[in-house]
């Protein structure tokens, strides 16, 4: 029989009883007594499915908030000062009594030891038992690389723990960051071989958990965790993501626009996504939580969402390829927006750019609704002049909040591991032919010139930099970058930038302002790693605190 889909299953109302098999308050509860039973949970591949979609369904839910984490970098600002990027983060106001917490993750981790263990025991077909616990062991190591990402060290528990028979043995102290990092990668190196290449919609597939591998491998080589940049790991990182490009299951996909739609779900270039069904529970809210405010003096969303900030815009390159920056590129900064690269036109919406068909209008003094909010005092304006507009879909947005829309959240996707893969190269050896290859089919479907040849290492750094920046903005891709590569202490320390254009004498002027909300305060000495929740050290009282909070 062939396998239900994962949109099937996650609808299905066997979902209802299985939510009873996990608690949402305490991850080391014992397994309830007074629910459905594992002989028949785990009778049958079908039953066993509804589990394990269950877990899939855990993976995180950005399009479902208006305050992604991309709020907590430079890239954006919250459009309303009561969101937590806003009034706790981006100004360090947050200990481990309210904390951002990816703590939770052990939910997910303990559901996939329950899936591991009762499928390990069971009398089902071992052809599917091999693949599905594949599955089950990348999805415990994707929880704990985002654990290991912003905690450090943690404990690494990979059994159903059972408070009544087990007692205090229960409680685990930290693993070190070290033994974390090569849990994660050595459980995706085991199972990469189980899982197939082409996998069903949503599903783990062999390209998914060695771009896992090579993702954590790229971040332990980087300044945060490898000071002393032993060639060595950038080395391994390198070879681990031209594994993936070297599976030839992947391309990039023409339209970097539309690439995000649901009518182009699953394309070539996804490698892993969280998967949605619009018009159910399950489905998609980014179009009522993100994008523009108004178009045509209409209310098109409850939110705004995430404002683009000027530090964002000034990192895309104009169409010839060169950097705003280079006296050569032909920018004006009083006609800011003319002949810059098509990524911007697809992801930013700006003062002029057309949105379902209206002028969009961020000047002030004409009454727009959609102006330059410098006072932090309008509900859903922009506070930085832009807005976001990658992944919006029109269809959806003229509607304002709804769950209609079923785009999925791309988790990993085939311009990112060539992006990896460039960085990693050039760190381990320099900028050869093949970091060159890389960036240059990256740039080539934005319609960008080929990189100039002769490159330092130095300078094809910058550039990858600014590539990652541009290409995966709103992807939650910023924060980790920044951290890992040490630079938040930096920006993420002093105020973001709108754009406001003001009319002084007949003539429309655009000037760079500190936005409403804009200040980031970042302690180098400390949010590097998240604080450990109070709750879970009340809890377990061998864990330790991180440094300094």
């Amino acid at each position: 029989m062939k396998p239900k889909s994962i949109h099937h299953i996650l609808i299905s109302i066997g979902l209802i009883f299985i939510l009873g098999l996990t608690s949402c308050e305490d991850f080391l509860e014992v397994t309830p007594k007074d629910q459905v039973t594992d002989n028949v949970l785990f009778e049958s591949p079908e039953n066993a499915d509804l589990f394990l979609n269950h877990i899939y369904s855990g993976l995180q839910d950005p399009f479902n908030t208006s305050d992604v984490e991309e709020n907590m970098t430079d890239n954006s600002i919250s459009s309303s000062g009561f969101t937590f990027s806003r009034s706790v983060y981006s100004t360090s106001e947050y200990n481990a009594s309210n904390p951002p917490s990816y703590w939770e993750q052990y939910t997910n981790i303990r559901n996939c030891n329950l899936f591991i263990e009762r499928v390990s025991e069971s009398d089902l077909p071992e052809a599917w038992k091999t693949q599905r616990l594949a599955e089950a062991r990348f999805l415990r190591a994707y929880s704990y690389h985002l654990l290991w990402t912003h905690y450090g060290g943690v404990p690494i528990i990979t059994n159903v723990l059972d408070r009544n028979t087990q007692g205090d043995e229960i409680f685990r102290s930290r693993n070190t960051d070290a033994e974390t990092f090569s849990f994660i990668t050595d459980e995706c190196a085991a199972i990469a071989d189980d899982l197939p290449v082409e996998a069903e919609a949503g599903r783990a597939s062999k390209g998914a958990a060695l771009t896992l591998k090579g993702w954590c491998e790229l971040f332990n080589a980087s300044p945060l965790k490898n000071p002393s940049s032993d060639k060595s790991k950038w080395t391994l990182a390198a070879q681990t993501s031209k594994m993936v490009i070297d599976l030839e299951a992947y391309s990039l996909f023409p339209d970097y626009n539309t690439m995000f739609f649901e009518e182009n779900n699953n394309n070539q270039e996804v490698i892993f996504a969280r998967q949605y069904l619009g018009g159910t529970e399950l489905g998609g809210s980014r179009e009522g939580l993100q994008g523009p405010a108004y178009a045509g003096g209409t209310q098109l969303s409850y939110g705004g969402g995430p404002n683009p900030t000027q530090e964002l815009v000034d990192e895309y390159l104009m169409a010839n390829g060169l950097p705003i920056s280079d006296p050569a590129s032909g920018y004006d900064p009083q006609n800011p927006y003319l002949n810059r690269e098509k990524r911007f036109y697809q992801s930013i919406v700006y003062d002029g750019a057309l949105w379902l068909g209206f002028e969009m209008v961020m000047k002030q003094g004409l009454g727009s609704k959609n102006e330059t909010d410098l006072s932090d005092s309008k509900d859903a304006v922009t506070r930085t002049g832009y807005y976001v507009r990658k992944g919006m879909n029109p269809k959806y947005s003229i509607s304002g909040y709804n769950q209609l829309n079923s785009a999925n959240f791309i988790i990993f996707r085939y311009a990112e591991v060539l992006l990896n893969y460039a960085e990693a190269q050039n760190e381990a050896i320099g900028p050869d032919e093949s970091v060159y290859d890389a960036i240059n089919q990256v740039r080539h479907r934005s319609e960008l010139p080929p990189l100039p040849e002769g490159l330092s290492q130095d300078e094809m750094r910058i550039i990858i930099h600014r590539e990652r920046r541009v290409e995966l903005a709103f992807e939650e891709k910023r924060w980790y970058d920044l951290i890992r590569w040490k630079m938040a202490e930096t920006k993420l320390n002093g105020t973001l930038n709108a754009m406001v254009i003001e009319e002084q004498n007949g003539k429309w002027v655009y000037t760079v302002t500190p936005a409403a909300g804009g200040l980031r305060i970042f302690y180098a000495d400390k949010n590097y790693l998240y604080p450990i929740p109070q709750w879970a050290m009340d809890q377990n009282s061998k864990l330790e605190q991180n440094p300094n909070y």
